[in-house]
């Protein structure tokens, strides 16, 4: 038997002012679409915004479902948008936050594992990392500079 040892490195920020500007106002715009989440059932609130090698910025906010397995997440709202209207365009960067409506959402909250699988689906594709950030509604921001710190051993295409 052999032992694998995975590490993950995690940037961490105080809080959106201590973002490069270019972070911040990407933060910002995650900020502010999430206010657009449709979340009647968890009443939690997700923003996501993408920047793409154009210079073009995507949203997302999630979108609930009586049918709960029906709604879509923010990242996926966003990335798939991404890949619906600019499909040659390189994810760069993907800013996440999330609040909630009954507790305060002061940890960062990383993206669920459909949307790691999702995110590591467009990374593959473009061969290239997608640096993420994600906070909750305040306080501390992470940074990974790529998915695979998030989705290690990760399944893609050469699996199947």
């Amino acid at each position: 038997m052999k032992e694998i040892n995975i590490n993950t490195t995690i940037s961490v920020f105080n809080g959106i002012n201590d973002l490069p500007s270019e972070i911040q106002l990407l933060m910002d715009q995650a900020i502010e679409t999430r206010k657009n989440a449709y979340a009647p059932y968890s009443r939690f609130r997700v923003g996501a915004a993408i920047l793409l090698d154009n210079g073009k910025v995507v949203l997302g906010s999630n979108q609930e479902n009586a049918a709960y397995p029906s709604g879509l997440c923010a990242e996926r709202v966003a990335i798939f948008q991404a890949g619906a209207i600019y499909p040659d365009a390189k994810i760069v960067k993907l800013a996440i936050t999330a609040a909630s409506d009954i507790n305060p959402t002061l940890s960062p909250i990383p993206p669920c594992g459909a949307c790691r699988q999702s995110i590591a689906e467009y990374e593959f594709k473009q061969d290239t990392p997608i640096e993420i950030y994600f906070m909750g509604e305040s306080g501390q921001v992470y940074k990974s500079n790529s998915i695979n710190n998030l989705l290690p051993l990760s399944f893609d295409k050469t699996s199947l």
